[in-house]
Protein backbone atom coordinates (compact mmCIF):
# COMPACT_ATOMS: atom_id res chain seq x y z
CA UNK A 1 0.00 0.00 0.00
CA UNK A 2 1.15 3.50 -1.00
CA UNK A 3 1.77 6.41 1.42
CA UNK A 4 -1.04 8.73 1.81
CA UNK A 5 0.42 12.25 1.57
CA UNK A 6 -2.79 14.19 1.60
CA UNK A 7 -5.22 14.99 5.13
CA UNK A 8 -9.13 15.34 3.82
CA UNK A 9 -11.00 17.72 5.11
CA UNK A 10 -14.34 16.17 7.94
CA UNK A 11 -17.09 16.38 4.93
CA UNK A 12 -14.33 14.47 2.26
CA UNK A 13 -13.96 12.18 4.58
CA UNK A 14 -17.57 11.21 4.94
CA UNK A 15 -17.91 11.25 1.73
CA UNK A 16 -15.25 8.76 0.89
CA UNK A 17 -16.31 6.68 3.51
CA UNK A 18 -19.50 6.42 2.24
CA UNK A 19 -19.01 4.98 -1.68
CA UNK A 20 -16.35 2.50 0.42
CA UNK A 21 -19.43 1.23 2.84
CA UNK A 22 -21.93 1.27 -0.54
CA UNK A 23 -20.37 0.30 -2.58
CA UNK A 24 -20.11 -3.46 -1.34
CA UNK A 25 -22.96 -3.35 0.79
CA UNK A 26 -25.58 -1.94 -2.34
CA UNK A 27 -23.58 -3.15 -5.22
CA UNK A 28 -26.45 -2.74 -7.49
CA UNK A 29 -26.99 0.66 -6.50
CA UNK A 30 -23.26 1.74 -6.89
CA UNK A 31 -21.69 3.92 -8.43
CA UNK A 32 -24.30 6.50 -5.82
CA UNK A 33 -26.27 9.59 -7.09
CA UNK A 34 -25.55 12.96 -5.73
CA UNK A 35 -29.41 12.47 -3.89
CA UNK A 36 -27.90 8.82 -2.59
CA UNK A 37 -24.60 9.92 -1.67
CA UNK A 38 -25.80 12.84 0.71
CA UNK A 39 -28.59 10.40 1.92
CA UNK A 40 -25.71 8.11 3.06
CA UNK A 41 -23.62 10.76 3.93
CA UNK A 42 -26.36 11.84 6.54
CA UNK A 43 -27.73 8.38 7.78
CA UNK A 44 -28.69 8.50 11.21
CA UNK A 45 -27.36 4.75 11.92
CA UNK A 46 -23.96 3.76 11.91
CA UNK A 47 -22.33 7.22 11.52
CA UNK A 48 -20.41 9.01 14.38
CA UNK A 49 -21.06 11.50 14.41
CA UNK A 50 -24.66 12.11 12.75
CA UNK A 51 -24.25 14.98 9.82
CA UNK A 52 -26.84 16.74 8.16
CA UNK A 53 -24.53 17.95 4.62
CA UNK A 54 -26.36 19.78 2.30
CA UNK A 55 -26.09 19.01 -1.84
CA UNK A 56 -23.43 21.86 -2.31
CA UNK A 57 -21.38 20.78 0.67
CA UNK A 58 -21.01 17.27 -0.78
CA UNK A 59 -20.89 18.40 -4.49
CA UNK A 60 -18.03 20.61 -3.38
CA UNK A 61 -16.07 17.71 -1.70
CA UNK A 62 -16.75 15.53 -4.93
CA UNK A 63 -14.97 17.90 -6.75
CA UNK A 64 -12.22 18.34 -4.35
CA UNK A 65 -11.70 14.40 -3.77
CA UNK A 66 -11.86 13.92 -8.08
CA UNK A 67 -9.11 16.54 -8.07
CA UNK A 68 -7.13 14.15 -5.97
CA UNK A 69 -7.50 11.31 -7.79
CA UNK A 70 -9.69 9.76 -5.65
CA UNK A 71 -12.93 9.69 -7.35
CA UNK A 72 -14.67 8.87 -10.69
CA UNK A 73 -17.46 10.47 -12.39
CA UNK A 74 -19.51 8.16 -14.22
CA UNK A 75 -21.91 9.61 -16.86
CA UNK A 76 -25.01 9.51 -17.68
CA UNK A 77 -24.87 6.42 -20.08
CA UNK A 78 -27.06 2.70 -21.20
CA UNK A 79 -30.66 5.10 -19.63
CA UNK A 80 -29.24 6.55 -16.74
CA UNK A 81 -30.09 9.76 -16.85
CA UNK A 82 -28.17 11.56 -13.66
CA UNK A 83 -24.33 11.64 -13.43
CA UNK A 84 -23.23 9.12 -10.58
CA UNK A 85 -19.89 9.27 -8.53
CA UNK A 86 -17.35 5.77 -7.66
CA UNK A 87 -14.42 6.03 -5.08
CA UNK A 88 -10.83 4.53 -6.66
CA UNK A 89 -9.18 5.31 -3.38
CA UNK A 90 -8.75 1.65 -3.35
CA UNK A 91 -6.59 1.67 -7.06
CA UNK A 92 -4.85 5.03 -6.09
CA UNK A 93 -3.66 3.76 -2.29
CA UNK A 94 -3.40 -0.04 -3.98
CA UNK A 95 -5.66 -1.15 -0.50
CA UNK A 96 -7.02 -4.22 -0.67
CA UNK A 97 -10.67 -5.34 0.12
CA UNK A 98 -10.20 -5.97 3.94
CA UNK A 99 -8.51 -2.86 4.22
CA UNK A 100 -11.00 -0.72 2.30
CA UNK A 101 -13.75 -2.08 5.15
CA UNK A 102 -12.27 -1.23 7.91
CA UNK A 103 -10.28 2.23 6.52
CA UNK A 104 -14.64 2.90 5.80
CA UNK A 105 -15.66 2.25 9.40
CA UNK A 106 -12.83 4.17 10.76
CA UNK A 107 -13.92 7.36 8.71
CA UNK A 108 -17.54 7.06 9.42
CA UNK A 109 -17.25 6.33 12.96
CA UNK A 110 -14.32 7.38 14.32
CA UNK A 111 -11.48 5.44 17.00
CA UNK A 112 -13.20 1.79 17.47
CA UNK A 113 -11.30 -1.06 18.76
CA UNK A 114 -10.04 -4.21 16.81
CA UNK A 115 -13.04 -5.98 18.05
CA UNK A 116 -15.84 -3.23 17.61
CA UNK A 117 -14.17 -2.78 13.57
CA UNK A 118 -14.50 -7.08 13.38
CA UNK A 119 -18.18 -6.65 14.49
CA UNK A 120 -18.69 -3.71 12.64
CA UNK A 121 -17.41 -4.41 8.65
CA UNK A 122 -18.92 -7.67 8.65
CA UNK A 123 -21.59 -6.26 6.22
CA UNK A 124 -18.55 -5.37 3.87
CA UNK A 125 -15.73 -8.01 4.68
CA UNK A 126 -15.96 -11.35 7.07
CA UNK A 127 -12.84 -11.16 9.18
CA UNK A 128 -12.25 -14.83 10.92
CA UNK A 129 -11.00 -13.11 14.39
CA UNK A 130 -10.27 -10.29 16.13
CA UNK A 131 -6.48 -11.13 15.32
CA UNK A 132 -7.37 -10.59 11.27
CA UNK A 133 -8.40 -7.28 11.87
CA UNK A 134 -5.77 -6.62 13.61
CA UNK A 135 -3.19 -7.76 11.36
CA UNK A 136 -4.85 -5.74 8.47
CA UNK A 137 -4.31 -2.55 11.05
CA UNK A 138 -1.09 -3.08 11.09
CA UNK A 139 -0.63 -2.62 7.34
CA UNK A 140 -2.44 0.09 7.55
CA UNK A 141 -0.81 1.71 9.93
CA UNK A 142 2.53 0.73 7.73
CA UNK A 143 1.18 2.33 5.13
CA UNK A 144 0.40 5.93 7.31
CA UNK A 145 -3.33 5.10 7.00
CA UNK A 146 -4.63 4.41 10.85
CA UNK A 147 -2.89 4.78 14.06
CA UNK A 148 -3.40 3.54 17.56
CA UNK A 149 -4.28 5.14 20.15
CA UNK A 150 -2.86 5.22 23.94
CA UNK A 151 -5.51 3.78 26.29
CA UNK A 152 -7.26 6.04 27.96
CA UNK A 153 -7.89 5.08 31.85
CA UNK A 154 -10.54 2.57 32.20
CA UNK A 155 -10.83 1.14 28.55
CA UNK A 156 -9.85 -2.33 28.35
CA UNK A 157 -8.66 -2.14 24.37
CA UNK A 158 -6.48 0.24 22.63
CA UNK A 159 -8.59 1.86 19.79
CA UNK A 160 -6.90 2.69 15.94
CA UNK A 161 -8.01 6.39 14.39
CA UNK A 162 -7.94 6.61 10.59
CA UNK A 163 -5.46 9.11 9.43
CA UNK A 164 -6.47 9.98 5.58
CA UNK A 165 -9.14 12.60 7.12
CA UNK A 166 -9.55 14.86 10.02
CA UNK A 167 -11.64 13.57 12.83
CA UNK A 168 -15.00 15.88 13.67
CA UNK A 169 -14.45 17.06 17.03
CA UNK A 170 -17.52 15.80 18.24
CA UNK A 171 -16.71 12.16 17.84
CA UNK A 172 -19.53 10.28 19.98
CA UNK A 173 -22.03 12.76 19.62
CA UNK A 174 -25.50 11.29 19.98
CA UNK A 175 -27.14 14.82 18.26
CA UNK A 176 -27.06 15.28 14.65
CA UNK A 177 -24.07 17.96 13.79
CA UNK A 178 -24.42 19.92 10.93
CA UNK A 179 -21.38 21.21 8.66
CA UNK A 180 -20.64 24.33 10.55
CA UNK A 181 -20.40 22.55 14.23
CA UNK A 182 -17.98 19.95 12.56
CA UNK A 183 -16.12 22.51 10.97
CA UNK A 184 -16.00 24.92 14.29
CA UNK A 185 -12.94 25.05 16.04
CA UNK A 186 -13.03 24.51 19.69
CA UNK A 187 -11.15 27.29 20.58
CA UNK A 188 -13.87 29.36 19.12
CA UNK A 189 -16.18 27.51 21.26
CA UNK A 190 -14.69 27.84 24.25
CA UNK A 191 -14.00 32.25 23.73
CA UNK A 192 -17.98 32.21 22.79
CA UNK A 193 -19.15 30.24 26.13
CA UNK A 194 -16.42 32.36 27.76
CA UNK A 195 -18.13 35.61 26.44
CA UNK A 196 -21.56 34.50 27.17
CA UNK A 197 -20.74 33.58 30.83
CA UNK A 198 -19.48 37.09 30.93
CA UNK A 199 -22.51 38.72 29.86
CA UNK A 200 -24.71 36.39 31.79
CA UNK A 201 -22.60 37.67 35.46
CA UNK A 202 -22.87 41.48 33.75
CA UNK A 203 -26.71 40.45 33.61
CA UNK A 204 -26.65 38.68 37.04
CA UNK A 205 -24.70 41.82 39.14
CA UNK A 206 -27.74 44.51 37.72
CA UNK A 207 -29.95 42.16 39.08
CA UNK A 208 -28.89 41.96 42.50
CA UNK A 209 -28.85 44.70 45.30
CA UNK A 210 -25.53 46.51 46.41
CA UNK A 211 -24.65 44.59 49.38
CA UNK A 212 -25.99 45.37 52.66
CA UNK A 213 -23.85 47.72 55.36
CA UNK A 214 -23.01 47.17 58.77
CA UNK A 215 -25.49 50.09 59.90
CA UNK A 216 -29.04 48.51 61.83
CA UNK A 217 -31.77 49.75 59.67
CA UNK A 218 -33.45 52.72 60.40
CA UNK A 219 -36.78 51.83 62.62
CA UNK A 220 -40.30 52.84 61.30
CA UNK A 221 -40.95 56.20 63.02
CA UNK A 222 -44.07 55.97 65.62
CA UNK A 223 -47.40 58.13 65.41
CA UNK A 224 -49.24 58.62 68.41
CA UNK A 225 -53.03 57.36 68.10
CA UNK A 226 -55.86 60.13 69.29
CA UNK A 227 -56.81 58.97 72.15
Amino acid sequence: MGIVRIMLTVIEGRVLGSLLEKERTTPDAYPLTLNALVSACNQSTSREPVMRLDDHEVEAALLSLKGQGLLRFVHPTHGRSVTRYRQVVDESWGIEPDAAAVLSVLLLRGPQTAAELRSRTERQHEFSSVDAVEVVLQQLAAAAHVVQLERQPGQKEARWQQRVAEEPEVTWSAAPVNADAVRGSMADRVAQLEAKVARLEAALADLLPPESSDLPLPLPSETPHPV
